[in-house]
Formats: structure tokens, C-alpha cells, sequence
């Protein structure tokens, strides 16, 4: 099975405190897409979600997920970064 790790993380805020989450795999994102939604689940959030699934099963790149997911993220504003962290 192939790896469903992100190249480069990406950076979300939870919950009402607005706390940061890092998240660095396919699996993660999928966790947050499912339980830690903030409002209505768009075609975007879906989208991303079948992409996370999708490659998680190795039917899709672990890039497209990830672009999927950021393009969900966005559009809720709980997009941080999808930026690599400055060392």
C-alpha cells in the first residue's frame, strides 16, 4: 500500500477556540472532514472527503486529495497554511 502521507502539511483551525491543527495525512484530513466540520458539508467537502478515500485505497494521487482538501478548507475558512513551516 502506498504511503497517503502529505508532501507538505496543511494547517487548519478547530473548534470554537480556533486552535491549530496540523494535519500530515490523508487519514487526517479525513478525520477532520468527518468530525470536526464547522457548518454545512458543501460538494467541495465531499469531494474531498471521496479524494481522501480514494487515496487512501490507492485510486487517487495523495497531491489531489490534498488539493481537494485545501479547496474545502478555503472555502470554510479554516485554512491556515498549506505552506511548508519556516525552520
Amino acid at each position: 500500500m502506498q504511503s497517503d502521507r502529505f508532501e507538505v502539511p496543511v494547517t487548519v483551525r478547530q473548534g470554537a477556540a480556533g486552535n491549530q491543527l496540523i494535519l500530515k495525512t490523508t487519514r487526517e484530513a479525513s478525520d477532520f472532514l468527518l468530525n470536526s466540520w464547522p457548518g454545512k458539508k458543501s460538494p467541495k467537502h465531499r469531494a474531498a472527503l471521496q479524494a481522501c478515500h480514494d487515496a487512501q485505497a490507492g485510486d487517487k494521487p495523495v497531491m489531489a486529495a490534498r488539493r481537494a482538501f485545501i479547496a474545502a478548507a478555503r472555502e470554510a475558512d479554516v485554512l491556515v497554511s498549506d505552506k511548508a513551516p519556516v525552520a
